[in-house]
Parts: structure tokens; sequence; C-alpha cells
């Protein structure tokens, strides 16, 4: 599910106006759809897409390692300071597998999960490493095992009822003091997806994008205590208070919409405004069964995952 959905699936004028048709066909089936519903709409509507889009631009990086290969090391460079050799890594919306394989050949566990088979396809899973197919919301990994979990490309896939689940789900799979270092495009400068040629805001899969303040203050309302937005480019990235790039969001959303979206969009703001939020847990944090919920003391016992119930 990671990686976006806005590079064309063809060559012309008709293949994007193909591509955004069935892509909202698909993206308005989820975004009208009940929540016990979408759970099982995730994989099934992203595996019919990418069977009906055999263009698209995610199936394109799997046949293309070289490109995966160099977005992997970049992104490589920006979790080193989160990653160690005895620590357990998890990507959710992995993709292709390629950055999860990095990771694989220094760290001592490594859970790649996606909604779909689709983009992975045959790659070869290195004994330290397991592919996980999710609904999109659980995290399938023992609760507290994670040093570090990441997503690219992934927020502004889901329902936007659904996000602050999975925000808990992560929570929940985080060590005490681990780290949730969370990419997603931003609202002010998009939309990000197909419909970026045809709207001004997102209609495809990308079903909502965020700025850094919204997203900032779901990552506190799910529990997270230090959040840090890590601003920079091609890998080299500096931790800021997360207040730094709202400050630019305020001043921009106060200008009329066509001037702010057009300052966005420049290289300068597309740097500031890019949304990368690392969200810490709480180092003094244990888990307790919810006493409404008493299957969670089962699940932590049996090390099940960090599922919704």
């Amino acid at each position: 599910m990671s990686g976006g959905t806005s590079s064309k699936s063809g060559g012309g004028r008709g293949d994007l106006l193909e591509h955004y048709r069935v892509e909202k066909e698909l993206a308005d089936i989820l975004r009208n759809a009940p929540r016990e519903e979408r759970g099982r709409l995730y994989p099934a509507l992203y595996d019919e897409l990418y069977r009906r889009l055999p263009g698209h631009s995610q199936l394109r990086r799997k046949s293309s390692p070289e490109r995966a290969g160099a977005a992997a090391r970049s992104r490589l460079k920006l979790l080193r300071r989160y990653i160690g050799g005895e620590s357990t890594f998890v990507e959710t919306g992995a993709g292709s597998c390629a950055l999860s394989l990095l990771v694989s050949g220094f760290a001592k566990r490594v859970y790649s999960i996606d909604v779909s088979r689709e983009i992975a396809g045959d790659v070869a899973i290195p004994g330290n490493m397991r592919l996980l197919i999710s609904d999109g919301l659980e995290i399938p990994v023992p609760e507290g095992s994670a040093d570090a979990v990441f997503s690219d490309q992934l927020a502004e896939h889901l329902h936007p009822d659904d996000l602050a689940e999975h925000l808990k789900n992560v929570y929940r799979c985080l060590k005490p003091g681990g780290t949730y270092i969370c990419l997603t495009p931003n609202r002010l400068n998009g939309p990000h997806d197909i419909s970026k040629y045809f709207t001004e805001i997102a209609t495809g899969f990308h079903l909502k994008e965020y700025t850094n303040s919204e997203l900032g203050t779901l990552f506190r309302d799910s529990g997270f205590i230090r959040i840090r937005a890590l601003v920079g480019a091609r890998g080299y990235y500096l931790p800021v208070p997360a207040s730094f790039p709202v400050f630019f969001e305020r001043a921009l959303s106060a200008l009329p919409r066509r001037a702010g979206r057009w300052i966005a969009g420049t290289l300068l703001f597309r740097i500031l405004l890019g949304i990368r939020i690392a969200g810490m847990k709480d180092r003094a944090a244990h888990e307790t069964p919810d006493p409404e919920r008493p299957e969670e003391g089962f699940r932590r016992q049996e090390g099940t995952g960090c599922g919704s119930g």
C-alpha cells in the first residue's frame, strides 16, 4: 500500500484518465464502506487495482530493482539512528520490501507488512525477516516488541476513521522508548495521488491527505509523548520540534488558496512541509490489559499481534 499512486500508468492522457477512473471507482468503495467491511476491502481492492492496472507505478518499482533499491537506501539514512544490531524493526505498508530487506542485513528481526501480495511477489525472504499480510489496521507482531516502526506513504491510504486505530496499534507494538517514523505527503501541496491531474483534492486511493498539525494531534491522542519533525532531503534529516513545520503551515493557510498552494509546491517549502514525523513511546510505559477488553490479556500472553480486537 506504500509508495503513493500518483505516477502515470501509461503514456498519454487516455492512460491517465483510465488510471484515474479505475482508482477512483475502487477508492470510493472503500470511502463509503462501514468499518466492519473495510478490513476485508483493503487487501481485496488493492489487489484488484494492480490487476486492472498492470502498468501501475508500484508494479513498475517491483520490476525495477535499481529504482526500488535507491529509494530504500535513502530511507535507510533517515532510519539508521533508530535501528541497531539488536533491534526489532517493523515496516508497515512495505510494498516491494526493498527497505525491509536492507534492514534485515543488520537488525536482529524484521517484520514487513502490507495489504497485498501483488507487489512483493516472490521476493526471497531471509531467515530473520517475516512477510505478513494485514487488513491494513492490525499490526500482526507481538505487543511491546518493536524498537522502530516505519511507514512511508501509508497514512493517506487509510480511511480517515481508521488512522487513529492504526496509530494505537502501532503504539501497542512498540517497546517503551520505541519510535514510530511516519512519512506521508502534505495536503497543502497536494493532491499527491492520480487525482492531481484532474482535481484539487485527493479523490483516488489517497483517502485523506494531512498536514503536520493534523497528524501531530493524532499522534498525541494515541499516546506518543515526544514528537519530532524530520526536516531535510535525500536521506539527510534533522529532528526539530514538531511546531516548526506547523508554523509554516499556519502562515500558508492564511494566504489565498491559489497563492498558498503555489508557495507550498516550491522546492524549499516541499522540504519544510514534508510530513516526516517521529513519535516516541514513553520509556515508562507498560501495557496492562483493558478490563473492557479481556481478550487483550490473552493476546499479550500469546504474542499474536497488535490488532484492534
